[in-house]
């Protein structure tokens, strides 16, 4: 347990003593750093206006006691209506009361005593300790006692409720209090607001990478020597991309289009719209470079979700089945058919999705509309049906986090962007690792090293969870080899018995 006033301590205790205003906490007295006994506290404390006394108990419990009238050793009590009891935390839970004094004008509010430690009532609703005290161990077995109720208003709690029975401290602290400066408030605010905006890390949420050119062209070359498991007959994995309008799509495959051609592309219709740019079902293909040949897989681009539009059951299934022919131009008003020109009636294992990347806007990941995570959780059923695997494509990373902004590469130090993922990997009940940041190609005139190294990274993991599905897809197959095998035999066997029983 830290032994020490919290950010939210202090904020809870400034709005108790006067909410209009903001208090700045200085350290005056600490029982482990200056002593045990009442004159030291007295030494650090006579005369000091408004102070916050903290006991740190060793249940985990944080309480103590305030008052704006000065210490005094003088054998008395002393006025204060302002004083109160407080209790911070109980048990190590945030459990926060204030119990005022509840003596007419303030009176009894605290008493001073050379030979006490800090009282707050005349009482002794809470008494630290006389004399001197020695440490037990790792804690301090204060010699005071606590009656409370007697001047302050406890609201229903109690000695147990408040300080666990006991005054047993880890350590106690005395705090001088005053009104923050208008400078200092603005100084603060400031500060706040740059940690805010820095947002990152010394060591990365997960293993960092190379960002190196090096690297780059290796990812590259890994990507574009793919090939599709052998023994499958299958030339092209097929990645489907399934987003929300505006969510980034067909800017991925921009994106990982540009990078093998040399420069931004634009092939697929992309940008910002009420409604989706993307009217037809697109099986892209990548060439390595113009002259090169087309790489083994498809990025097949979908109509994007919207409210009321978009895909429904029937499409996701044609879809993930490989029913639906490139090219073929979405009606909501007209599901697809069989009847429909062009509708792939007995599709191969080469026109079935392999993976799905679910593409989502990393700045709005929390205000996706009930409707549409609606959708997107009925799709994940019917390819959970069918073993197919699902990452998240997690756009727009650079709006999340300033930082990112300015530099790609600290994506995997920045705290916000961690959060997101795990909110990400919560909602649609995938691993953190199925989660992949990525930056589209969407202002920027030039290629990037940063964005298409992370780029690459998230396309060569999709296409190994392809890969995954395609063992599968084996598996299968070999399976229903042996077994039509285990027939033949079967059959063969009774053949020769029963021949073997005609000659007897």
């Amino acid at each position: 347990m830290t032994t020490k006033l919290t950010q939210t301590h202090t904020d809870q205790l400034s709005k108790w003593i006067d909410p209009s205003k903001s208090h700045a906490f200085t350290l005056l007295y600490k029982i482990s750093r200056d002593g045990f006994n009442a004159q030291t506290f007295y030494r650090y404390c006579d005369n000091k206006e408004s102070t916050v006394t903290v006991l740190y108990n060793t249940n985990n419990s944080v309480c103590g006691a305030y008052t704006a009238a000065n210490w005094n050793s003088n054998s008395s009590c002393i006025t204060d209506a302002y004083a109160f009891l407080f209790r911070l935390e109980y048990n190590g839970t945030a459990q926060p009361m204030k119990f005022p004094n509840t003596s007419r004008g303030g009176t009894n509010a605290i008493y001073g005593d050379a030979g006490y430690w800090p009282t707050f009532g005349c009482g002794h609703d809470l008494h630290c300790f006389s004399g001197t005290v020695n440490r037990s161990g790792n804690y301090f077995r204060l010699n005071g006692s606590a009656s409370i109720g007697y001047t302050y208003n406890m609201q229903g709690q109690n000695y147990n409720t408040v300080m666990n029975g006991h005054l047993q401290v880890l350590n106690l602290e005395v705090y001088s209090v005053r009104e923050k400066e208008v400078k200092e408030q603005i100084e603060e605010e400031e500060l706040l607001q740059s940690k805010k905006k820095k947002q990152i890390m010394e060591k990365p949420w997960m293993r960092n990478i190379d960002w190196s050119s090096s690297f780059g062209k290796e990812i590259k070359s890994k990507v574009a020597t793919y090939k599709p498991l052998s023994g499958l007959d299958l030339q092209q994995a097929r990645i489907l991309l399934v987003g929300q309008v505006g969510s980034g799509k067909s800017s991925y495959f921009n994106t990982i289009n540009s990078i093998f051609r040399g420069h931004i592309s634009a092939q697929a219709n992309a940008g910002s719209a009420e409604h989706s740019l993307t009217t037809s079902y697109r099986t892209y293909q990548v060439m390595d470079g113009y002259a090169g040949k087309p790489l083994n897989f498809r990025l097949c681009d979908t109509r994007g979700l919207e409210e009321d539009q978009g895909l429904d059951d029937h499409d996701i299934d044609y879809l993930l089945e490989g029913h639906v022919p490139d090219r073929y131009k979405f009606n909501p008003a007209v599901p697809l058919s069989p009847d429909e020109p062009g509708f792939v009636k007995n599709p191969t294992l080469s026109d079935r999705i392999h993976c799905v990347a679910f593409v989502l806007d990393g700045s709005t990941v929390d205000v996706i509309p009930q409707k549409v995570m609606k959708r997107i959780k009925s799709m994940q059923l019917r390819m959970n049906q069918r073993g197919i695997p699902q990452v998240v494509l997690l756009t727009k990373i650079d709006t999340i986090c300033e930082e990112i902004s300015n530099d790609i590469s600290k994506v995997f130090f920045s705290p916000r962007m961690n959060d997101c993922v795990d909110r990400v990997a919560m909602v649609m009940g995938l691993p953190r690792s199925h989660i992949l940041p990525v930056k589209n190609y969407e202002c920027e005139v030039e290629l990037d090293q940063n964005i298409n190294i992370l780029s690459l990274l998230s396309l060569r993991r999709i296409l190994n969870f392809a890969d995954d599905n395609l063992y599968n897809e084996l598996n299968e197959i070999k399976a229903g080899k042996t077994y039509r095998l285990s027939i033949v035999l079967i059959l063969l066997f009774i053949s020769f018995y029963s021949f073997v029983a005609i000659l007897i």
